[in-house]
């Protein structure tokens, strides 16, 4: 047992420096190297310490580690070729990002270069992002995964991916971005709309919230394909309040199926009157997940609305008002989970349960709530940062006209 846990946080802080390391760094060489390096302990973590009960799925942990290595090595692979593309276009001599920048300045790539290598990185990290309809190895795998291992994954590790494309492929392939912007909004709906229904269907915890996840990435991904200052700050606010909210979520949903060994919502009842604080606390997430004023996911989420919104064509205008409803959706199947396992008549077969009574497990939950209650009433506070840094990306995209006529401002 000791080995074990030793291997697992071995695993656990390689998918985390992983992560680091693919934030921070300036050579795609080097970023390409740390996203594999994030992306292979989860075979280890699912697989070894993961755990998928029975159900109408009809799947196993085996075959979710699989699928979501199989997945994120395929987009892997195209987003490779994207960055080669890039490299031998640049001349061929550095894999520095403020290097290939500059040549692209003096020498631009070509339109049609452009619109052929940017969708191997769009779709080569949208992979990892979910991006419809490369979505389906996501639920499965947050579901099988072990607590630690699916809060680093919804919360972080996902975001791999949509900080690729905003990071590499706007600012060095812009006209890519102007021609594909389309497309990747519609996408956006479609992991909006179809992950939130999908959402409705299920009833394993880790599923609903696994399908949540999707659809909360097709607001950041609506986000990016704004090409505005307003629309991808938003995108990166919400990837910071997806982030706190999906790891806060299954903080909880671990806690409880730790000393319940069920996650089945139709057999969870009345957990409220047992563990009052993790109720209060899921209830609160389930507020955050759904867009409540108060909460970063708000204000995040306004933000992607209005830059949609502001792009003034009938794609984007359309897919605001979809984007919209899917708020509607996604108060549905939470609010409806939460009853259900919460609230109701109490079924005596979990007098067992023991809450969080000490301060210091309840630190973790309140702590994210807070955070996510201070950017939620002062969004200010991280925005005046990420709009100095999405400033020079964007603008790289050179708008058109309507989009400078609309003087979009944060």
């Amino acid at each position: 047992v000791e080995y074990l846990a030793r291997e697992f946080f071995i695993s656990l802080i390689l998918l985390a420096t992983g992560v680091f390391g693919f934030f921070i760094s300036l050579d795609l060489f080097t970023m390409f190297l740390f996203y594999e390096l994030a992306v292979i302990p989860m075979y280890l973590l699912i697989g070894i310490w993961g755990s998928l009960p029975a159900g109408k799925h009809g799947r196993t942990k085996e075959y979710a580690t699989m699928k979501l290595t199989l997945y994120l090595t395929a987009g892997a692979v195209l987003a490779l070729i994207g960055l080669l593309a890039m490299y031998y276009a640049a001349g061929g001599r550095t894999f520095d990002m403020v290097a290939i920048q500059q040549q692209f300045k003096a020498n631009p790539l070509s339109a049609t270069s452009q619109r052929w290598i940017f969708p191997t990185l769009l779709f080569g990290f949208g992979f990892l992002a979910s991006l419809w309809p490369f979505h389906t190895w996501s639920p499965l795998g947050y579901a099988a995964a072990p607590t630690a291992a699916s809060m680093m994954h919804a919360g972080v590790l996902k975001k791999l991916g949509a900080y690729g494309i905003i990071r590499i492929a706007l600012p060095l392939l812009p006209e890519g971005a102007r021609y594909w912007a389309n497309l990747l909004a519609i996408l956006a709906c479609f992991n909006i709309l179809y992950a939130g229904w999908s959402a409705m269907v299920q009833r394993d915890w880790k599923f609903v919230i696994g399908y949540s996840s999707v659809s909360h990435m097709g607001y950041v991904l609506l986000g990016i394909a704004t090409l505005n200052i307003v629309g991808v700050s938003g995108a990166v606010l919400l990837m910071f309040a997806h982030g706190l909210m999906a790891a806060l979520t299954f903080s909880l949903i671990g806690f409880f199926y730790h000393q319940t060994r069920n996650r089945y919502v139709p057999e969870l009842s009345g957990l409220a009157r047992k563990i009052p604080f993790i109720g209060t606390c899921m209830v609160m997430a389930v507020m955050a997940s759904s867009g409540l004023p108060g909460f970063a996911n708000f204000p995040s989420e306004v933000m992607v609305f209005i830059g949609a919104w502001h792009r003034g064509t009938t794609v984007f205008q359309v897919a605001t008002i979809c984007a919209v409803w899917g708020i509607v959706v996604t108060a549905t199947y939470l609010l409806r989970a939460v009853r259900a396992s919460f609230f109701g008549p109490f079924d005596e077969k979990w007098s067992m349960l023991k809450d969080a009574t000490t301060l210091w497990r309840k630190f973790p939950y309140a702590l994210l709530l807070v955070v996510l209650l201070v950017v939620g009433f002062y969004p200010r506070i991280l925005t005046s940062i990420i709009q100095k840094s999405v400033k020079p990306m964007v603008e790289s995209t050179d708008f058109t006209d309507a989009q400078k006529q609309a003087k979009v401002q944060p």
